[in-house]
């Protein structure tokens, strides 16, 4: 199995995002994705500076790709998106259908990102015949139903063809809206934003009034409250996920990694703490949780 660390979902000032991407030089991650994927006015770093970054990650040894924006809402935010597509040199992860459309037109073959939203088999080989060549499999898709769909008749000859990355860490995107809950909760217009999410390097959380976190803001972007982590459910995996994906977080992301390479064959489990959830996975609640005791 192979390991990717997966675009920072949210705003870090622009030495931190530096200093981030030279750990990835140096980590084990086999692959990286860059770019901004939630809000177009997170502008510490431009196109430029990822190609550049994705330059250095590639001679690092990384197979690298560049992340389109998931909900696109101005024509600045179209042009931005073609520079991306007809980069030259890196494959692109699609986050929507626009992206999908301009890279069939040019022939490119690309990753089908995870909020495109395929959850059947006839979506998943319609994309395939569109270029995609590496499927992000949806957050709230479980196992068995990942399995079921593999399994299809109409995907058999054409599973070869692509490969299947699941999202195995980090606050799961859930939803993305045209209003800014990040700068509605400061009390900000959206258009007066004042960039305000770079305060909250592991996005603002949202609790219920008994004090239970449900939900995490990052801009445009809602998150679950818990963090996802499948490191102990990686054995299962065998034979229908090619690679997992760590999210980036503020601290910790590398000792995780190790930790996940470590637990592939499951010799290493790790018992989960309060604020970690693995229940989609195994066809639950999001929220839940299945302790250690209940695998081994």
């Amino acid at each position: 199995m192979k390991f990717s660390i997966g675009p920072i979902q949210y705003f870090w000032p622009r030495a931190q995002v530096l200093d981030f991407y030279n750990e990835v030089a140096q980590s084990d991650a086999d692959i990286a994705y860059l770019g901004e994927t939630v809000c177009s006015k997170r502008r510490e770093l431009k196109f430029a500076d990822y190609m550049n970054l994705a330059h250095m990650l590639r001679e690092s040894g990384k197979q690298v790709l560049l992340s389109t924006m998931t909900l696109l809402e101005a024509p600045s935010e179209l042009r931005e998106l073609r520079r991306y597509c007809e980069n030259g040199d890196f494959q692109i992860e699609a986050n929507d259908f626009g992206a999908v459309g301009i890279l069939q037109e040019a022939g490119l073959p690309f990753t089908g990102g995870a909020a495109l939203n395929c959850y059947n088999q006839h979506t998943l080989r319609r994309l395939v015949g569109m270029g995609m060549n590496r499927w992000v499999v949806p957050v709230e898709l479980s196992e068995q139903w990942l399995r079921d769909i593999l399994q299809q008749s109409v995907i058999q000859d054409i599973r070869s063809c692509f490969e299947t990355e699941v999202f195995a860490f980090g606050h799961m995107p859930l939803a993305w809206s045209g209003r800014c809950f990040t700068a509605r909760s400061e009390n900000r217009d959206k258009d007066k934003c004042e960039l305000c999410c770079i305060k909250y390097p592991q996005g603002r959380e949202v609790k219920s009034q008994d004090g239970q976190q449900v939900f995490v803001l990052n801009g445009i972007q809602t998150q679950s409250g818990d963090r996802y982590n499948l490191i102990n459910q990686l054995p299962q995996m065998d034979g229908i996920v090619d690679i997992a994906r760590l999210s980036p977080q503020p601290k910790g992301t590398f000792e995780w990694l190790h930790k996940f390479q470590s637990n592939v064959a499951g010799k290493q489990p790790v018992a989960l703490q309060h604020g970690d959830c693995n229940g989609y996975w195994l066809n639950l609640a999001g929220m839940q949780r299945q302790p250690l005791g209940d695998i081994l």
